[in-house]
């Protein structure tokens, strides 16, 4: 027979005035933890009461009910509402909900005292940081949220950070995927897709320790307290629009910077307007960096200097700092060593009075006319100026000797920054150059002038084409076995037959790889990277490269042309025709050596037959026409369509016309000079100067883009008549 199911019968309800209520000997709690009584009352005052009081009827000594009854759960609750009646906040007789247990109950009030407190599960935490978030969306700021709840604005604020961390990480939190201190670190950078970036990457991994984890979220930052932070400030770095990251659970040092390229543009900005007001001093060159080179004046001469004279009101008080320092000095002279706070009195005097000792040097005027400044940032982020430096070219020379120095100077100088004819873009006083790593500072420095000469391409530039330049030789080389053993050869006997140093030569013989430290982005994927990487991996894969006597025994064995074939292929890596920055101060490549470098390059060119065409270089917008003036992009349209197409988008702004100039060159095998062949500039020249005459690529023979078009006469030669 089946058993009948009970029916649960809960204990009824009742509302019973405060004053006949008081507190069971059999409650469990005697420890005081979490919330206290105090802000509980002042929750219940705000609120109310959330849950009815557990009672019982209290018994005479006859088992009789007296009318009053007893609290075994809930009583940090009764301690609160009577502390309201005290304080005159809440009425004695005030009707209190209770739920009433029966006196005869079988069930202790030990039981009942247990049970609330074991059975109630506490909040996770990921729920009350999301309960925060909707309390603000709501319309509580953070300063009532953390009023209500008793906890400071700052707890407020971490937890509503916590429950803006990506949603996917939070719910890995919920499901204990990940410590509540590394959800805690995740906050640091408010970028979602990092923040599963870097989780992803260490939560298999040993390393995902909090403060790996922040170190990963802030490596691409700059911490607020760099020197270049300190320098431009934190506030001024956030005027201009740059993020500040921060970490609101422990010490961060002021946060980091997110943008370092703003940082670095306002240090910059900060030290060039230094240094506009230092060429009043009437200084040759100004030279502006964030950083110094260990050994920056090698070579530099000092010029003799006086320190300038204290003036009537320094005078006076370096007296009364001196007078103060030694009344100190004798009052505490009878003590074998000065108190704590007796130091702490005499260093600032002593700061004072250095501070005024150390004054600046008076040049002669004629020494400061060929004399430049260094203008840096120190390691503690304030400003270092370093005046009074004589570069060997700027000393009092003969006039023969200042002719031979120039002539020798110019050979294979075609890198100078915007040529030798360049005119700084910020000068003052008496004509002072300020530069900033060697180039000039203000805007485009290479932009043309007014009368729309055509300017040397910048230094940067012709290193980044003679890096595809390299690149395409070292290909071509690869597989010209004959040149390569050529090149070797005469590369040997030269240094074995001359006395002096062979520096200059295109090809490094050691064989060593030649690192191109400036090339443009796209170089890797070019068609030239791709085959001398097919090539390497080809050999890789037949080489035992692992075995020195088995890779013996395998070249002793390798056929003739094989032989030839490795020979070039390892002495690619060695081919240097980058074109470099010249130190004329001993370090690096002399000018001399660079024009031979370069001669030298063009020989091997023209041995290989190369093509920077057929290697796959083109004039594109990134890689060159952007990069240079308006006045080489009509150049370059002008010998590759005529004079009539380049008429027709003179007008264009910058973008516009590098746009529409690749374009056209597209197909047209235009090269910059730095890029052809010595033996080959010849015959184009020759080639432009017959279509030019022959009035080729006239705007009626080419596609123009509607914007050019639109207005166009039918007759071309009238439209240029007008003009």
């Amino acid at each position: 027979m089946a058993k009948a199911t009970q029916n649960v019968v809960l204990s009824p309800s009742r509302d019973i005035p405060f004053n006949k209520l008081v507190l069971s000997q059999s409650n469990v709690r005697r420890i005081k933890a979490g919330v206290s009584v105090e802000e509980l009352a002042e929750d219940i005052a705000r609120r109310g009461l959330l849950q009815s009081l557990n009672v019982r009827p209290v018994l005479d000594a006859d088992g009789v009910e007296t009318n009053m009854f007893e609290i075994p759960a809930g009583g940090r609750c009764f301690q609160a509402l009577s502390l309201l009646v005290k304080q005159k906040r809440l009425a004695k007789t005030a009707p209190i909900p209770c739920i009433v247990r029966d006196a005869a109950s079988e069930i202790l009030a030990e039981d009942d005292s247990l049970a609330e407190d074991m059975q109630r599960v506490a909040l996770h935490p990921l729920d009350q940081f999301r309960a925060f978030v909707a309390l603000r969306e709501n319309g509580q700021g953070e300063e009532a949220i953390a009023a209500a709840f008793f906890v400071t604005p700052q707890i407020v604020k971490q937890r509503l950070k916590l429950a803006s961390v990506v949603p996917a990480l939070l719910e890995v939190y919920a499901e204990d995927g990940m410590t509540l201190e590394q959800l805690m670190t995740l906050t640091v950078n408010p970028d979602h897709a990092r923040q599963e970036q870097v989780w992803h990457a260490v939560k298999s991994s040993w390393h995902k320790e909090p403060y790996a984890i922040r170190r990963m979220l802030t490596e691409t930052s700059v911490r607020a307290s760099d020197r270049r932070a300190v320098f431009v400030g934190v506030n001024a770095y956030e005027a201009a629009g740059g993020v500040v990251l921060r970490d609101l659970f422990q010490g961060d040092d002021g946060g980091w910077l997110e943008d370092p390229a703003l940082l670095d543009r306002l240090v910059t900005e900060k030290l060039q307007a230094e240094a506009e007001a230092l060429a009043s001093e009437g200084w040759k060159s100004i030279e502006v960096a964030t950083d110094l080179p260990y050994g920056y004046s090698h070579g530099l001469r000092r010029p003799a200097g006086d320190p300038a004279q204290m003036t009537d009101e320094e005078s006076a008080s370096h007296a009364a700092l001196l007078a103060k320092y030694r009344a100190l000095e004798e009052e505490y002279s009878g003590q074998d060593e000065y108190r704590e706070e007796i130091d702490a009195r005499l260093g600032p005097l002593e700061m004072a009075m250095e501070a005024l000792e150390q004054r600046p040097l008076i040049y002669d005027p004629a020494e400061v006319g060929r004399a430049g400044v260094f203008v840096t940032l120190d390691r503690d982020g304030s400003i270092a100026v370093y005046r009074g430096y004589v570069r060997p070219e700027d000393e009092p020379r003969e006039e023969s000797a200042v002719q031979d120095g120039d002539a020798e100077d110019t050979m294979g100088q075609g890198g100078d920054v915007c040529g030798s004819s360049w005119k700084p873009s910020v000068t003052s006083g008496g004509g002072t150059v300020i530069t900033s790593d060697g180039q000039p500072i203000g805007a485009d420095a290479c932009e043309e002038d007014d009368d729309g000469a055509l300017k040397p391409l910048t230094e940067r530039l012709v290193m980044e084409l003679t890096a595809h330049r390299t690149l395409a030789l070292r290909e071509a080389i690869g597989r010209s076995p004959d040149v390569a053993l050529t090149l070797l050869l005469l590369k040997l006997v030269t240094d074995t037959f001359r006395t002096s140093s062979a520096t200059g030569s295109c090809l490094e013989a050691s064989v060593r790889h030649v690192y191109m430290s400036a090339q443009a982005p796209d170089l890797k994927d070019s068609v030239v990277a791709k085959l001398v990487d097919e090539r390497q991996a080809a050999w890789e894969a037949d080489l035992p490269l692992d075995d020195d006597v088995a890779l013996w025994d395998y070249l002793s064995v390798l056929d003739e042309g094989s032989r030839l074939a490795l020979l070039a292929h390892c002495l690619s890596f060695g081919i240097n025709a980058l074109h470099v920055k010249v130190n004329p101060y001993g370090a690096g490549i002399s000018a001399r050596g660079l024009t031979r470098r370069m001669a030298h390059a063009d020989l091997v060119a023209r041995a290989v037959d190369l093509d920077m065409v057929e290697a796959g270089w083109e004039p594109t917008v990134d890689g060159y026409l952007n990069r240079v003036p308006k006045a080489r992009i009509l150049e370059t349209v002008r010998e590759a369509k005529g004079e009539g197409t380049a008429q027709l988008f003179d007008h264009l702004k910058k973008g516009e016309m590098a746009t529409e100039a690749e374009r056209l060159l597209k197909g047209t095998g235009r090269l910059p000079e730095v890029l052809r062949r010595a033996d080959l500039v010849a015959c184009d020249g020759e080639a432009i100067a017959e279509g030019q005459g022959e009035d080729a690529g006239e705007p009626d023979d080419i596609d123009l883009p509607a914007f050019l078009t639109a207005n166009l006469p039918e007759n071309p030669a009238s439209m240029m008549a007008a003009e």
